[in-house]
């Protein structure tokens, strides 16, 4: 149903604030730019964030632009932000269309591969419908079959000439210290991976000892340097297992005294190279203590046939960084999901070209507040009593919509709270006051009478129906001249969609019309493209066959 108001929530990015200060005609107030005639200040493309909430607690995220868009605020931060606002104003639902890209990688594909659920998904964001027909089934099996998909395999695949991809591959296989065996481990080790570096090239070589030291700290290059080697090697001792700092700490106390020295060493020593390994600086999960380990990199790097580099070589270049992680993560998933391979009808490409199309194709992504909300008011304290309530809108014709198949029309329901001695005459005036400020087309509602309850006007609620009770309400519109199916934001029932990719209804995707029978079937599954303008005549492959297999008329004697 259509509500009376929305509210819109923006973070301007510096473009689209500088353009609000420099153009003065655009609208602040966040009235439609058709009704105005004045571009909408909400309505400019490239916010850092931008959200719409309804006054009946549904809401869209219409995007967020991080650090990838050239923001000083990381999407993460951004989502954060947005989620403690919707938990914040009660919102029901929050709907979005997840497109997020992190250097042309599609995020849903990414992360789905890694982790088995979208990036949105660490919000609580859930596919629910798919276009093109797909399915809650169908997204899940494409996921577990790229998950799954042997890395082995996928390196034969790879161009004789090309030892890219198994040079990544041992890469990432020397650092991780146990086994990547399918898409699955690679992608989502190297995510992890990447959010443990630096955001910088802060990772140093073992002769550059004088990076980590401050123009004001009080010790010499030289002591830095005993104290780094007199760490490693505690760490060293302890079989590259984690250890706490505690440990660490007491152990190189044995060789030098000065605690100040090792508080400085260890807080400057996460992410770093030594030698030969790096310095890995965590926080445990469980118990919540810093703990440190080494990680062996003499073998790590390789060069561009993929065999290790010597040791001399690795002491010289051994620079790891974020950027570089960043185009290892391109180049694989350029060459599993984008390259073009010489067949794509059997085997192995087929069955990723079709996974990935399917998961490509999950974009709406939903957010169900209402089990977070619901638990806390449905029973209210004791001197308040709480329902939920909806409400049945009486057609013309004397009948109720929701006893002719239009209940999944009615508006969501809504938390009434009522004084514990409340009469049922009460409560349907809170009902009708509620919903006619929640709703456009309601301005004129009249509430009758509460289904399959049998109550007068003057009986007492709680005598009949227990506080959190789920109630409809029956009512009608008294303006003469409104439609009751016009209060609903539906789309046109008269179009009918039967798509061969088994949708029965409009997902957003490009429709085209048969000319016969006026079905409508998107443009890709009849293999026209979306950027080809439309034919002057199409017919759906249902009617181009009835045409084909018409029998001729019968001849009149």
């Amino acid at each position: 149903m259509i509500s009376n108001e929305r509210f819109h929530f923006v973070l301007p990015s510096k473009e689209t604030a500088l353009v609000m200060t420099v153009c003065p005609n655009y609208e602040e107030n966040g009235v439609s730019s058709t009704m105005t005639g004045k571009p909408n200040f909400v309505d400019l493309q490239g916010h850092l964030l931008h959200g719409v909430l309804h006054s009946n607690g549904f809401g869209h995220l219409i995007c967020i632009n991080g650090i990838e868009e050239g923001s000083e605020v990381s999407g993460n931060d951004l989502m954060d932000f947005w989620d403690r606002i919707c938990t914040g104003l009660r919102a029901r639902k929050v709907s979005l269309n997840d497109v997020a890209k992190k250097r042309n990688m599609d995020l849903r594909l990414f992360h789905g591969v890694a982790f088995g659920e979208p990036w949105f998904g660490r919000w609580g964001y859930r596919f629910v419908r798919g276009s093109y027909g797909v399915t809650q089934l169908m997204y899940q099996k494409a996921i577990e079959g790229l998950q799954s998909m042997p890395l082995g395999l996928l390196i034969q695949q790879s161009n004789v000439s090309d030892y890219e991809v198994l040079a990544i591959c041992n890469r990432y296989q020397a650092m991780s210290g146990h086994s990547l065996s399918t898409l699955g481990h690679l992608f989502c080790f190297m995510y992890e991976l990447k959010h443990r570096l630096p955001l910088e090239n802060h990772m140093i070589s073992a002769n550059s000892a004088k990076t980590i030291v401050e123009t004001t700290c009080r010790w010499s290059p030289k002591r830095i340097e005993m104290a780094k080697r007199v760490i490693v090697e505690a760490l060293r001792r302890a079989e590259f297992r984690w250890v706490s700092r505690q440990e660490v700490r007491d152990a190189a106390r044995a060789y030098i005294g000065d605690t100040g020295l090792l508080d400085f060493v260890l807080k400057s020593l996460g992410n770093h190279i030594v030698g030969n390994y790096v310095v890995r600086r965590t926080v445990n999960p469980v118990t919540k203590v810093l703990e440190y380990c080494l990680e062996d990199i003499s073998t790590t790097f390789c060069n561009q046939e993929g065999f290790p580099l010597s040791s001399s070589t690795t002491k010289s270049h051994s620079h790891f960084t974020r950027n570089q992680l960043t185009s290892d993560m391109l180049y694989v998933y350029n060459y599993i999901f984008k390259e073009t391979r010489p067949t794509i009808t059997t085997g192995i490409d087929s069955a990723i070209w079709m996974a990935t199309r399917l998961v490509l194709d999950a974009k709406r992504l939903v957010k169900d507040y209402t089990g977070e909300l619901y638990p806390k008011f449905s029973l209210g304290r004791e001197d308040t009593l709480k329902l939920l309530c909806t409400i049945c809108i009486r057609n013309k014709d004397g009948g109720f919509g929701c006893n002719e198949g239009i209940r999944k029309a009615l508006p969501p329901y809504d938390i009434i709270s009522m004084h514990p001695h409340a009469t049922f005459k009460e409560l349907k005036m809170e009902v009708e006051k509620t919903f006619k400020e929640t709703y456009w087309g309601l301005k004129s509602l009249s509430v009758d009478s509460v289904v399959d309850v049998n109550a007068t006007d003057s009986d007492l609620v709680l005598g009949l129906v227990e506080a959190g009770s789920s109630l409809v309400f029956t009512g009608r519109i008294e303006d003469k001249e409104a439609d009751a199916k016009e209060i609903y934001e539906t789309k046109n029932d008269s179009l009918v969609v039967d798509c061969l990719c088994g949708a029965k209804e409009d997902d957003g995707e490009k429709l085209i019309t048969c000319d016969i029978c006026e079905v409508r079937q998107h443009n890709r599954c009849t293999r026209i493209d979306n950027t080809e303008d439309v034919p002057h005549i199409f017919l759906c492959s249902r009617c181009e066959q009835d045409i084909i297999l018409f029998p001729s008329l019968p001849q009149s004697n």
